[in-house]
Protein backbone atom coordinates (compact mmCIF):
# COMPACT_ATOMS: atom_id res chain seq x y z
CA UNK A 1 0.00 0.00 0.00
CA UNK A 2 1.18 3.48 -0.94
CA UNK A 3 1.05 6.28 1.76
CA UNK A 4 0.00 9.88 0.46
CA UNK A 5 2.22 12.20 1.72
CA UNK A 6 2.46 16.12 0.89
CA UNK A 7 5.75 17.00 -0.36
CA UNK A 8 7.52 20.36 -0.38
CA UNK A 9 7.42 22.41 -3.74
CA UNK A 10 11.16 22.17 -3.96
CA UNK A 11 10.88 18.22 -4.32
CA UNK A 12 8.14 18.49 -6.75
CA UNK A 13 10.33 20.99 -8.69
CA UNK A 14 13.17 18.52 -8.50
CA UNK A 15 11.19 15.71 -9.60
CA UNK A 16 9.89 17.76 -12.71
CA UNK A 17 14.09 18.93 -13.17
CA UNK A 18 15.27 15.79 -13.37
CA UNK A 19 12.24 14.41 -15.89
CA UNK A 20 13.27 16.95 -18.12
CA UNK A 21 17.17 16.56 -18.38
CA UNK A 22 17.25 17.53 -22.07
CA UNK A 23 16.11 21.48 -20.69
CA UNK A 24 18.40 21.37 -17.71
CA UNK A 25 21.43 20.92 -19.86
CA UNK A 26 20.95 24.50 -21.38
CA UNK A 27 23.94 26.59 -19.67
CA UNK A 28 23.00 29.34 -17.81
CA UNK A 29 24.62 32.66 -19.20
CA UNK A 30 25.96 35.01 -16.59
CA UNK A 31 23.14 37.91 -18.18
CA UNK A 32 20.06 35.39 -16.98
CA UNK A 33 21.95 34.92 -13.55
CA UNK A 34 21.69 38.34 -13.32
CA UNK A 35 18.32 38.36 -14.11
CA UNK A 36 18.02 35.75 -11.86
CA UNK A 37 19.10 37.39 -8.94
CA UNK A 38 17.78 40.88 -9.28
CA UNK A 39 13.94 39.36 -9.63
CA UNK A 40 14.68 37.25 -6.37
CA UNK A 41 15.88 40.10 -4.50
CA UNK A 42 13.24 42.58 -5.52
CA UNK A 43 10.19 39.92 -4.81
CA UNK A 44 12.41 39.29 -1.62
CA UNK A 45 12.06 43.33 -1.01
CA UNK A 46 8.51 43.33 -2.06
CA UNK A 47 7.37 40.61 0.48
CA UNK A 48 9.19 42.15 3.26
CA UNK A 49 7.71 45.63 2.38
CA UNK A 50 3.82 43.93 2.12
CA UNK A 51 3.10 41.03 3.57
CA UNK A 52 0.35 40.71 6.02
CA UNK A 53 2.64 39.31 9.10
CA UNK A 54 6.45 41.46 10.02
CA UNK A 55 7.28 37.95 11.54
CA UNK A 56 6.15 35.55 8.30
CA UNK A 57 4.85 33.16 10.63
CA UNK A 58 8.24 32.33 12.46
CA UNK A 59 10.30 31.85 9.34
CA UNK A 60 13.47 33.83 9.05
CA UNK A 61 12.50 35.51 6.11
CA UNK A 62 16.55 36.93 5.63
CA UNK A 63 17.88 33.38 5.91
CA UNK A 64 15.67 32.12 3.86
CA UNK A 65 16.51 34.82 0.91
CA UNK A 66 20.03 33.90 1.34
CA UNK A 67 19.86 30.31 0.87
CA UNK A 68 17.33 30.49 -2.07
CA UNK A 69 20.46 33.44 -3.60
CA UNK A 70 22.72 30.86 -3.09
CA UNK A 71 21.12 27.98 -4.90
CA UNK A 72 20.61 30.74 -7.56
CA UNK A 73 24.61 31.22 -8.24
CA UNK A 74 24.91 27.75 -8.82
CA UNK A 75 21.47 27.09 -10.82
CA UNK A 76 22.16 24.93 -13.96
CA UNK A 77 19.36 26.81 -15.89
CA UNK A 78 16.95 29.74 -16.00
CA UNK A 79 14.15 27.24 -15.13
CA UNK A 80 15.95 26.42 -11.87
CA UNK A 81 16.85 29.71 -10.77
CA UNK A 82 12.93 30.84 -11.07
CA UNK A 83 12.11 27.39 -9.25
CA UNK A 84 14.10 28.07 -6.10
CA UNK A 85 12.67 31.87 -6.08
CA UNK A 86 8.68 30.20 -6.06
CA UNK A 87 10.66 27.80 -3.48
CA UNK A 88 11.78 30.80 -1.05
CA UNK A 89 7.71 31.38 -1.48
CA UNK A 90 6.15 28.47 -0.90
CA UNK A 91 7.95 28.49 2.26
CA UNK A 92 5.70 31.27 3.90
CA UNK A 93 3.19 27.84 2.96
CA UNK A 94 0.76 30.71 2.06
CA UNK A 95 -2.64 30.14 -0.47
CA UNK A 96 -2.05 33.28 -1.96
CA UNK A 97 1.56 34.19 -1.87
CA UNK A 98 3.04 33.14 -5.25
CA UNK A 99 5.83 34.38 -7.48
CA UNK A 100 4.73 34.52 -11.08
CA UNK A 101 8.38 34.87 -13.74
CA UNK A 102 8.03 36.11 -17.15
CA UNK A 103 5.97 34.82 -19.65
CA UNK A 104 7.27 32.13 -22.00
CA UNK A 105 6.91 32.60 -26.18
CA UNK A 106 5.52 28.99 -26.22
CA UNK A 107 2.16 27.70 -24.54
CA UNK A 108 1.44 24.17 -23.42
CA UNK A 109 -2.15 23.37 -23.43
CA UNK A 110 -2.77 19.82 -22.54
CA UNK A 111 -6.70 20.00 -22.74
CA UNK A 112 -7.70 17.66 -19.68
CA UNK A 113 -8.79 18.81 -16.27
CA UNK A 114 -8.65 17.10 -12.98
CA UNK A 115 -9.88 18.00 -9.51
CA UNK A 116 -9.62 15.94 -6.03
CA UNK A 117 -12.89 14.43 -5.91
CA UNK A 118 -12.58 13.48 -1.82
CA UNK A 119 -8.97 12.19 -0.99
CA UNK A 120 -8.56 11.13 -4.80
CA UNK A 121 -7.67 12.73 -7.76
CA UNK A 122 -9.76 12.15 -11.23
CA UNK A 123 -9.73 13.68 -14.55
CA UNK A 124 -12.94 15.10 -15.03
CA UNK A 125 -13.02 16.56 -18.86
CA UNK A 126 -10.93 15.94 -21.89
CA UNK A 127 -11.05 18.07 -24.63
CA UNK A 128 -11.89 16.19 -28.36
CA UNK A 129 -9.02 15.82 -30.46
CA UNK A 130 -6.39 16.44 -28.03
CA UNK A 131 -3.61 14.00 -27.76
CA UNK A 132 -5.57 13.02 -24.38
CA UNK A 133 -8.30 12.25 -26.01
CA UNK A 134 -6.72 10.00 -28.90
CA UNK A 135 -4.75 8.13 -26.83
CA UNK A 136 -7.94 7.01 -25.05
CA UNK A 137 -7.94 9.12 -21.66
CA UNK A 138 -11.45 9.85 -20.18
CA UNK A 139 -13.20 11.68 -17.40
CA UNK A 140 -13.46 9.13 -14.35
CA UNK A 141 -10.19 7.98 -14.83
CA UNK A 142 -8.25 8.16 -11.46
CA UNK A 143 -4.21 9.64 -11.37
CA UNK A 144 -2.55 7.31 -9.32
CA UNK A 145 0.68 9.53 -10.23
CA UNK A 146 1.69 12.50 -12.77
CA UNK A 147 5.20 11.91 -13.88
CA UNK A 148 6.10 9.85 -10.22
CA UNK A 149 4.40 12.21 -8.07
CA UNK A 150 0.77 11.10 -5.97
CA UNK A 151 -1.58 14.13 -6.33
CA UNK A 152 -2.93 15.07 -2.79
CA UNK A 153 -4.86 17.93 -1.54
CA UNK A 154 -2.18 19.52 -0.31
CA UNK A 155 0.12 19.18 -3.51
CA UNK A 156 -2.07 18.89 -6.50
CA UNK A 157 -2.33 23.18 -6.73
CA UNK A 158 1.30 22.99 -6.59
CA UNK A 159 1.40 20.62 -9.26
CA UNK A 160 -0.63 22.78 -11.30
CA UNK A 161 1.21 25.91 -10.58
CA UNK A 162 4.67 23.89 -11.68
CA UNK A 163 3.14 22.51 -15.24
CA UNK A 164 1.36 25.33 -15.87
CA UNK A 165 3.65 28.48 -14.60
CA UNK A 166 7.00 27.29 -13.34
CA UNK A 167 8.31 24.21 -15.62
CA UNK A 168 5.45 23.62 -18.71
CA UNK A 169 6.71 19.98 -20.11
CA UNK A 170 6.17 19.20 -23.66
CA UNK A 171 3.89 15.97 -22.19
CA UNK A 172 3.56 14.46 -18.74
CA UNK A 173 3.35 10.54 -17.49
CA UNK A 174 0.38 10.16 -16.07
CA UNK A 175 0.01 6.53 -14.03
CA UNK A 176 -4.13 5.84 -14.17
CA UNK A 177 -6.53 3.73 -12.70
CA UNK A 178 -9.18 2.89 -15.27
CA UNK A 179 -12.89 1.88 -14.08
CA UNK A 180 -14.67 -0.76 -13.82
CA UNK A 181 -12.39 -3.16 -13.27
CA UNK A 182 -9.90 -0.78 -11.63
CA UNK A 183 -6.35 -1.57 -13.47
CA UNK A 184 -4.14 0.31 -13.95
CA UNK A 185 -2.57 2.34 -17.36
CA UNK A 186 0.64 4.46 -18.20
CA UNK A 187 0.25 7.53 -20.53
CA UNK A 188 2.40 9.78 -21.95
CA UNK A 189 0.36 12.39 -22.97
CA UNK A 190 1.62 15.45 -25.22
CA UNK A 191 0.45 18.96 -24.89
CA UNK A 192 -0.48 21.31 -27.82
CA UNK A 193 2.66 23.61 -28.34
CA UNK A 194 1.82 27.04 -29.65
CA UNK A 195 3.63 30.81 -29.59
CA UNK A 196 2.38 33.19 -27.40
CA UNK A 197 2.15 37.23 -28.24
CA UNK A 198 5.23 38.45 -26.41
CA UNK A 199 3.24 40.85 -23.39
CA UNK A 200 3.38 44.57 -24.34
CA UNK A 201 2.55 46.41 -20.62
CA UNK A 202 2.49 45.44 -16.60
CA UNK A 203 -1.04 43.93 -16.76
CA UNK A 204 0.77 40.64 -16.56
CA UNK A 205 -2.28 38.02 -15.50
CA UNK A 206 -1.50 34.77 -13.66
CA UNK A 207 -2.41 31.68 -16.60
CA UNK A 208 -5.05 30.37 -13.58
CA UNK A 209 -6.44 33.83 -14.36
CA UNK A 210 -5.35 34.06 -18.63
CA UNK A 211 -7.28 36.48 -20.88
CA UNK A 212 -8.31 33.02 -22.78
CA UNK A 213 -10.92 32.39 -19.91
CA UNK A 214 -12.28 36.11 -19.64
CA UNK A 215 -15.43 35.00 -21.54
CA UNK A 216 -16.42 31.81 -19.17
CA UNK A 217 -16.75 34.83 -16.42
CA UNK A 218 -20.63 34.12 -17.33
CA UNK A 219 -22.61 33.37 -14.36
CA UNK A 220 -25.39 30.86 -15.77
CA UNK A 221 -29.09 30.21 -14.89
CA UNK A 222 -31.84 27.80 -15.04
CA UNK A 223 -35.18 28.13 -13.20
CA UNK A 224 -38.02 25.32 -12.57
CA UNK A 225 -41.05 27.76 -12.02
CA UNK A 226 -41.82 29.30 -8.58
CA UNK A 227 -40.05 26.17 -6.55
CA UNK A 228 -36.08 26.43 -7.93
CA UNK A 229 -33.98 28.76 -9.28
CA UNK A 230 -29.97 27.28 -10.06
CA UNK A 231 -27.35 29.88 -10.61
CA UNK A 232 -23.88 28.77 -11.09
CA UNK A 233 -21.15 31.37 -10.52
CA UNK A 234 -17.85 30.73 -12.00
CA UNK A 235 -15.42 33.69 -10.42
CA UNK A 236 -16.26 36.60 -8.02
CA UNK A 237 -15.81 39.19 -10.51
CA UNK A 238 -19.14 41.48 -10.93
CA UNK A 239 -20.45 44.96 -10.14
CA UNK A 240 -23.10 45.41 -7.41
CA UNK A 241 -25.74 45.99 -10.67
CA UNK A 242 -25.17 42.37 -12.36
CA UNK A 243 -25.40 40.61 -8.45
CA UNK A 244 -28.97 42.86 -7.49
CA UNK A 245 -30.09 41.41 -11.27
CA UNK A 246 -29.03 37.73 -10.89
CA UNK A 247 -30.77 37.72 -7.56
CA UNK A 248 -33.50 39.49 -8.45
CA UNK A 249 -34.54 36.79 -10.84
CA UNK A 250 -34.65 34.34 -8.06
CA UNK A 251 -36.83 36.60 -5.31
CA UNK A 252 -40.03 34.78 -7.21
CA UNK A 253 -38.46 30.89 -6.39
CA UNK A 254 -38.88 29.30 -2.83
CA UNK A 255 -35.40 27.86 -3.05
CA UNK A 256 -32.02 29.11 -4.59
CA UNK A 257 -29.41 27.00 -5.47
CA UNK A 258 -25.80 29.10 -5.69
CA UNK A 259 -23.44 25.98 -6.92
CA UNK A 260 -20.22 27.73 -6.15
CA UNK A 261 -17.80 24.58 -7.38
CA UNK A 262 -15.01 25.43 -9.09
CA UNK A 263 -15.41 29.25 -8.11
CA UNK A 264 -11.87 30.23 -7.27
CA UNK A 265 -12.65 33.22 -5.74
CA UNK A 266 -11.61 36.87 -6.78
CA UNK A 267 -13.12 40.31 -5.93
CA UNK A 268 -14.01 40.47 -2.13
CA UNK A 269 -16.78 43.63 -2.75
CA UNK A 270 -18.31 40.92 -4.87
CA UNK A 271 -18.31 38.28 -2.49
CA UNK A 272 -20.05 41.28 -0.48
CA UNK A 273 -22.57 41.94 -2.90
CA UNK A 274 -23.92 38.51 -2.81
CA UNK A 275 -24.24 38.22 1.02
CA UNK A 276 -25.70 41.51 1.09
CA UNK A 277 -28.63 39.72 -1.36
CA UNK A 278 -28.62 36.98 0.73
CA UNK A 279 -29.71 38.16 3.93
CA UNK A 280 -31.57 41.19 5.48
CA UNK A 281 -29.53 42.13 8.03
CA UNK A 282 -25.58 43.48 8.50
CA UNK A 283 -23.35 40.36 8.55
CA UNK A 284 -19.86 40.08 9.66
CA UNK A 285 -17.83 38.25 7.04
CA UNK A 286 -14.48 38.35 8.33
CA UNK A 287 -11.66 40.82 10.51
CA UNK A 288 -9.08 41.57 8.04
CA UNK A 289 -6.15 41.09 10.22
CA UNK A 290 -3.55 42.85 8.61
CA UNK A 291 0.27 44.12 8.85
CA UNK A 292 -0.76 47.11 11.03
CA UNK A 293 -4.33 46.61 11.91
CA UNK A 294 -7.71 45.18 11.83
CA UNK A 295 -10.73 46.04 9.61
CA UNK A 296 -14.17 44.39 9.79
CA UNK A 297 -15.03 42.87 6.79
CA UNK A 298 -18.90 43.23 6.54
CA UNK A 299 -21.84 42.83 3.88
CA UNK A 300 -24.98 45.10 4.20
CA UNK A 301 -27.97 44.24 3.31
CA UNK A 302 -29.04 45.59 -0.74
CA UNK A 303 -32.45 46.08 -2.14
CA UNK A 304 -34.25 43.28 -3.28
CA UNK A 305 -32.57 40.95 -0.57
CA UNK A 306 -33.45 36.69 -1.48
CA UNK A 307 -35.16 35.39 1.46
CA UNK A 308 -36.34 31.86 0.67
CA UNK A 309 -34.26 28.63 1.20
CA UNK A 310 -30.58 28.77 0.39
CA UNK A 311 -28.37 25.98 -0.74
CA UNK A 312 -24.56 26.65 -1.45
CA UNK A 313 -22.69 24.14 -3.53
CA UNK A 314 -19.39 23.16 -3.02
CA UNK A 315 -16.13 21.41 -3.83
CA UNK A 316 -12.56 20.92 -3.63
CA UNK A 317 -12.13 23.85 -6.26
CA UNK A 318 -14.24 26.25 -4.18
CA UNK A 319 -11.71 28.66 -2.68
CA UNK A 320 -11.51 31.95 -1.41
CA UNK A 321 -14.36 33.88 -2.00
CA UNK A 322 -16.60 31.40 -2.18
CA UNK A 323 -15.12 29.46 1.26
CA UNK A 324 -16.18 32.58 2.39
CA UNK A 325 -19.80 32.84 1.80
CA UNK A 326 -20.34 29.19 1.96
CA UNK A 327 -18.99 29.61 6.14
CA UNK A 328 -20.78 32.47 6.24
CA UNK A 329 -24.17 30.72 5.49
CA UNK A 330 -23.53 28.20 7.87
CA UNK A 331 -22.13 30.61 10.73
CA UNK A 332 -25.54 32.62 10.32
CA UNK A 333 -27.67 29.22 9.88
CA UNK A 334 -29.01 30.96 6.83
CA UNK A 335 -28.64 27.51 4.38
CA UNK A 336 -27.20 24.41 3.82
CA UNK A 337 -24.08 23.67 2.00
CA UNK A 338 -23.57 20.32 0.56
CA UNK A 339 -20.86 18.59 -1.60
CA UNK A 340 -16.90 18.34 -1.22
CA UNK A 341 -15.12 20.03 1.10
CA UNK A 342 -13.62 23.27 0.15
CA UNK A 343 -10.32 24.04 -1.00
CA UNK A 344 -8.43 25.79 2.13
CA UNK A 345 -7.20 28.99 0.27
CA UNK A 346 -8.74 32.08 2.14
CA UNK A 347 -6.62 35.08 2.60
CA UNK A 348 -6.34 38.11 1.21
CA UNK A 349 -3.89 39.38 -1.91
CA UNK A 350 -2.72 42.00 -3.66
CA UNK A 351 -0.38 41.34 -7.59
CA UNK A 352 2.99 43.51 -7.46
CA UNK A 353 4.50 43.87 -11.55
CA UNK A 354 7.68 43.83 -11.79
CA UNK A 355 10.06 44.37 -14.90
CA UNK A 356 12.86 43.29 -16.10
CA UNK A 357 15.30 45.49 -18.84
CA UNK A 358 14.09 48.39 -20.14
CA UNK A 359 12.61 48.72 -23.87
CA UNK A 360 13.00 45.08 -24.48
CA UNK A 361 11.33 44.30 -21.00
CA UNK A 362 10.15 41.08 -19.36
CA UNK A 363 6.83 41.13 -17.43
CA UNK A 364 7.24 39.05 -13.64
CA UNK A 365 5.41 39.67 -10.24
CA UNK A 366 4.19 37.89 -7.20
CA UNK A 367 0.68 37.84 -5.22
CA UNK A 368 1.59 38.46 -1.50
CA UNK A 369 -1.18 37.74 1.39
CA UNK A 370 -1.80 41.36 2.69
CA UNK A 371 -4.77 40.40 5.47
CA UNK A 372 -5.88 37.16 6.88
CA UNK A 373 -9.40 36.56 7.32
CA UNK A 374 -10.58 35.47 11.04
CA UNK A 375 -14.56 34.78 10.77
CA UNK A 376 -17.06 35.55 13.46
CA UNK A 377 -16.12 32.13 14.82
CA UNK A 378 -12.96 33.22 15.92
CA UNK A 379 -10.97 30.98 13.30
CA UNK A 380 -9.48 31.26 9.61
CA UNK A 381 -10.06 28.66 6.85
CA UNK A 382 -6.55 29.07 5.53
CA UNK A 383 -5.42 25.69 5.69
CA UNK A 384 -8.73 24.22 6.85
CA UNK A 385 -11.37 24.62 4.23
CA UNK A 386 -15.04 24.02 4.88
CA UNK A 387 -16.38 21.21 5.58
CA UNK A 388 -20.15 20.93 4.22
CA UNK A 389 -23.11 19.91 6.11
CA UNK A 390 -23.99 17.22 3.37
CA UNK A 391 -21.27 15.48 2.20
CA UNK A 392 -21.95 14.40 -1.57
CA UNK A 393 -19.18 13.20 -4.16
CA UNK A 394 -19.95 11.94 -7.74
CA UNK A 395 -18.62 8.69 -8.19
CA UNK A 396 -16.30 7.84 -11.21
CA UNK A 397 -18.73 6.17 -13.41
CA UNK A 398 -20.94 9.91 -12.90
CA UNK A 399 -17.55 11.78 -14.30
CA UNK A 400 -17.26 9.06 -16.98
CA UNK A 401 -21.16 9.36 -17.65
CA UNK A 402 -21.39 13.15 -17.41
CA UNK A 403 -23.81 12.76 -14.96
CA UNK A 404 -24.11 15.31 -11.45
CA UNK A 405 -25.55 13.29 -8.25
CA UNK A 406 -24.77 16.48 -6.36
CA UNK A 407 -26.61 18.94 -8.06
CA UNK A 408 -29.45 16.64 -7.92
CA UNK A 409 -29.79 16.10 -4.33
CA UNK A 410 -29.73 19.71 -4.11
CA UNK A 411 -32.56 19.73 -5.93
CA UNK A 412 -34.54 17.11 -4.25
CA UNK A 413 -34.11 18.98 -1.01
CA UNK A 414 -35.93 22.05 -2.85
CA UNK A 415 -38.47 19.18 -3.55
CA UNK A 416 -37.80 18.93 -6.96
CA UNK A 417 -37.00 16.06 -9.32
CA UNK A 418 -34.09 16.52 -11.23
CA UNK A 419 -32.00 13.34 -12.26
CA UNK A 420 -28.20 12.97 -11.87
CA UNK A 421 -28.04 12.45 -16.31
CA UNK A 422 -30.17 15.97 -16.54
CA UNK A 423 -28.57 17.98 -13.75
CA UNK A 424 -25.40 17.03 -15.88
CA UNK A 425 -26.39 18.42 -18.78
CA UNK A 426 -27.76 21.87 -17.30
CA UNK A 427 -24.45 23.40 -17.20
CA UNK A 428 -22.23 21.45 -20.03
CA UNK A 429 -18.78 22.70 -18.81
CA UNK A 430 -17.72 25.13 -21.66
CA UNK A 431 -13.39 25.13 -23.30
CA UNK A 432 -11.90 28.56 -23.26
CA UNK A 433 -10.89 29.39 -26.71
CA UNK A 434 -7.36 28.27 -28.00
CA UNK A 435 -6.76 31.92 -29.81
Amino acid sequence: MEIRVAKPLFLLLLCVALFDLRAETQEMTSLERGQALDMLQVVANDVRKHYYDPKFHGLNWDATVAAAKQKVETASSMNMAISYIAEALDRLNDSHTTFFPPERMHRYYYGWRYQMIGDRCYLTQIRPKTDAALKGVKPGDEILTVNGFMPDRNTLWKMDYIFETLRPQASLKLLLQIPPDGKSREVEVAADVTMRKRPTDLGYVPLREADEEARLMHARSVDFGDDLMIVKVPYFFFSNTEVAGMMGKARHCKTLILDLRGNPGGSADTVKYFLGALFDKDVKIADRVMRKETKAFDAKPQHNVFTGKLIVLIDSESASGSELLARVVQLEKRGMVIGDKSAGSVMESKYYPNQLGGSLAYFYGEDISDADLIMADGKSREHVGVTPDELRLPSSADLAAGHDPVLSRAAEIAGVKLSPEAAGKLFPYEWPSRD
